[in-house]
This record gives structure tokens, C-alpha cells and sequence, in this order.
């Protein structure tokens, strides 16, 4: 009897100091057997790392996502330093991560504002997520840009430069020169936009800079790959069917479309305008109203 009842103090007092230690031994038992298990990737930035932070998404290097702001930057940073494949973990406190990651993964919205903040080359055609119930999820990324559309890209660009833009060092200067050179070499690609009929890479820059012809998104991407070359502040601005650049010179964001600056005429003669070359968003909406309507909560940077 009274070893039962030793067994039965010393049982209770062990149960106090579990319950009073529950949180750290949760966390350790967590740490040890559900994170211990998972390898979360680091962060290997590529070359076309940009590592910029704005107030829609920041770069992060906590891979454990906290919350659902702290899930989008952890698939900015991803797509941003140019992964194809990542892994990280849900927080244990996060009780809503996996439906969250479940959301994102098919928002294509989403996906695509994310897309607009990084470089050209880390962009990505698709992405694939996978997780389990116990948090871990894996993404894998679908670059838009080949390896060896890369290589002709960027010998192209050295051949522009060279020719086009020369000793040039004032920015407009450089900006106009990259803006009428494309356009002049470059017609919109009607069939592919009404017909669906798909005869050339004009949504990427391939399209503009080799075949002749571009979609809003080679157009854009066109651009982006030049400013970036001459570290120009810029991103892709966003609206429900149309894209276009955001560009930082002189202390102001401004827009810049060349789409639009290459109207179809007609008669099919061959047009360079600039009433969309680096103007305010008021100008923009003076100018059209339609399809440069974008998400100010998303590209709060150039809202004004």
C-alpha cells in the first residue's frame, strides 16, 4: 500500500512538471521528431537575384511560414532567388497553413503578382505545390526562360547595346533608345491574342527579340531584362488582361508600355508613340482607363 502510494505521489508529481514544461516539451518534441525529420531548404540566389522588398511582399529568411503575409513572401523569396525546387515547414502555431498553401497554389491571381516582382529569368510558366498534413510543403518551379533561351537572350542584349545604346549613360536616354528599338523590330502578335493561334514565344522576350513578334508579356519582359541589365529599379504592373512595366528613375515610379506605344494601325504601317513612356499613374488614367486598371493594394509603390 504504501508503494502505491509513493508510485501514486511521485505519478502526480511528475504529471505537474509535464504540464508545467508543456510548452517547452511540445516544442522539443516537435522540433525533434516532426522538423527533425524535414530538411528545409536554404536560399542559393542565382544570378538574377534581385532581393527587393516591397509592401505588398518581402524577401524573408525564416522558412517556418508564420502567418498567410509570411507564406506569400516565403514563394517571393523562392521564385525570386530562381529555386526550382523548396521546401519548408508550417509553423505549429499556423492551424490555418495548409488550407492556405491549398488557396494559394491555385490562385493564379495571387501567383501572378508574384511573379510580376522578379526578374525575367526566375519567372516562371507554372508552379507545383505539395504538402502534408503535418506542414512540409515543396514547391517546384516552372521556368518560363529555357537555359539556352537564356544564352541567345542575353548574346542578343550584348548586340543591342553595343549597336543601339552605346555610351549612353542618362537613363531616359537609355530607356527610349530600348523602347524604340523594340517597337521598331517588333509587331504586336494579333493571331496569337484573337485566334489563339500559336506561332511564336510573344509572351516572353524570345518573342520581341527573335521572332518579331510580342504579346504584352514579351513586350514587357523585353524591357524589364534591359532595365535590369542597367540596374534600374522595376517591376511588372498587373491588370485583369494586360501587363506592363513600372519603372523607378528621379526619385518616382513611373509607367512605361510599350505595348500600347506599338498601336495596330489599320493599314498595318508600322507606329512608335509615347504616350505611354514613363508617365504618372494620373497621366495613365487620363490616357486609358480600360485595361491599365490595376491592383493599388498590390503595386502600392505606383499608385499615386
Amino acid at each position: 500500500m504504501k508503494k502505491l502510494f509513493g508510485f501514486s505521489v511521485f505519478f502526480i508529481i511528475l504529471l505537474g512538471i509535464v504540464y508545467f514544461y508543456r510548452e517547452q516539451i511540445s516544442n522539443y518534441l516537435y522540433e525533434t521528431f516532426i522538423l527533425g525529420d524535414v530538411e528545409i531548404s536554404t536560399v542559393k540566389p542565382n544570378e538574377y537575384y534581385r532581393e527587393n522588398n516591397y509592401k505588398y511582399v518581402q524577401i524573408t529568411d525564416d522558412f517556418i511560414a508564420k502567418d498567410k503575409q509570411h507564406l506569400l513572401n516565403i514563394y517571393y523569396t523562392i521564385v525570386d532567388s530562381g529555386a526550382d525546387t523548396f521546401t519548408f515547414m508550417c509553423d505549429r502555431d499556423y492551424v490555418d497553413c495548409t488550407s492556405d498553401v491549398a488557396e494559394l497554389s491555385h490562385n493564379q491571381s495571387v501567383l501572378s503578382n508574384i511573379n510580376s516582382f522578379v526578374h525575367p529569368f526566375n519567372s516562371f510558366s507554372s508552379v507545383e505545390t505539395q504538402y502534408d498534413s503535418l506542414g512540409k510543403v515543396v514547391v517546384k518551379v516552372n521556368k518560363a526562360y529555357t537555359d539556352k533561351e537564356i544564352a541567345l537572350i542575353k548574346d542578343k542584349m550584348n548586340e543591342i547595346i553595343t549597336t543601339q545604346v552605346g555610351n549612353k549613360t542618362d537613363k531616359r536616354e537609355i530607356i527610349k533608345t530600348i523602347h524604340d528599338y523594340i517597337i521598331n523590330t517588333t509587331k504586336y502578335d494579333s493571331d496569337r491574342s484573337d485566334k489563339k493561334i500559336v506561332n511564336y514565344k510573344s509572351d516572353i522576350a524570345y518573342g520581341p527579340l527573335f521572332q518579331g513578334y510580342g504579346l504584352c508579356g514579351g513586350y514587357t519582359d523585353a524591357m524589364a531584362l534591359f532595365l535590369d541589365y542597367y540596374e534600374i529599379p522595376n517591376f511588372k504592373v498587373i491588370s485583369e488582361n494586360h501587363i506592363w512595366n513600372a519603372v523607378y528613375i528621379d526619385g518616382h515610379w513611373y509607367h512605361l508600355d510599350l505595348t500600347w506605344d506599338d498601336p495596330v494601325s489599320s493599314n498595318g504601317r508600322d507606329v512608335l508613340e509615347y504616350t505611354f513612356f514613363l508617365i504618372t499613374s494620373k497621366e495613365l488614367n487620363e490616357v486609358e482607363k480600360g485595361q491599365h486598371t490595376f491592383d493599388k493594394n498590390v503595386f502600392a509603390e505606383i499608385k499615386e
